[in-house]
């Protein structure tokens, strides 16, 4: 990014990256509280997930106010104008995922009242892929490292895989055992909000390209054969 003549603006295009660090960085802490309530089965810490939501809701809120302002204010040109109205649209994919975290915390609260079943193990496995996936494509965005979202952006074919893979297995315990049913199926939700925090991680992964580059990922996006809940 080029320095401006005047001063202030340049200041505020860095604030701008902040709040959308900031806010990256409160939804990956969102994500592993959740997956930490659902392994140690501890309903206060997800009930604190569920609350904190509502903070995510207001950097987003933030980030919409003070772009609207700065494209008003500054009238941006080229790449000034797709550092903006990119920061707008991640903060709007940030805020699916804080939702998503949240949802998984929702469900552990209802688990929890339940037996412990076998396949929250394999559910958390897929989870930690999908951390990998949302601090790469966050560290990409502050050092606007295109070639770090490229591979975060081809390994959404890897989350699709494994996602299949858990529903599959999820399936098979249910028929194996009918009294697990209900909690298979909160597991199921769970799973693909999981699965869906690693397609908000690609598509920031598409606007970062674009923003840094000014052109789109070559190729279509690598996608595994989605089965399951949508």
């Amino acid at each position: 990014m080029t320095e401006h003549t005047v001063k202030s603006y340049d200041e505020e295009l860095s604030h701008l990256t902040n709040i959308i660090a900031r806010m990256g960085g409160m939804v990956e802490a969102q994500l592993a509280s959740a997956l930490q309530a659902l392994a140690k089965r501890d309903s206060d810490l997800a009930a604190r997930v569920v609350a904190g939501d509502a903070r995510v809701d207001e950097l987003e809120q933030e980030v919409q106010q003070f772009t609207i302002r700065m494209l008003a204010l500054r009238q941006p040109l080229a790449g000034d104008l797709r550092h903006i109205v990119s920061a707008l649209k991640i903060s709007s994919e940030l805020e699916r995922i804080g939702d998503y975290a949240a949802n998984v915390a929702k469900r552990t609260i209802v688990l929890n009242q339940m037996p412990t079943v076998s396949p929250v193990s394999a559910l958390l496995h897929l989870a930690r892929i999908v951390q990998e996936i949302l601090k790469d494509i966050l560290d990409a965005y502050v050092e606007r490292d295109t070639e770090k979202a490229i591979q975060v952006w081809v390994r959404d074919e890897e989350v699709d895989d494994m996602y299949n893979g858990l529903f599959r297995e999820l399936l098979t315990y249910m028929m194996e055992d009918p009294r697990t049913i209900t909690a298979g199926t909160h597991l199921m939700f769970m799973a693909k909000n999981i699965e869906r925090i690693g397609d908000h991680a690609t598509n920031i992964a598409e606007i970062l390209h674009f923003v840094v580059l000014g052109t789109p990922i070559k190729g279509a996006r690598p996608k595994g054969v989605s089965v399951g809940i949508e």
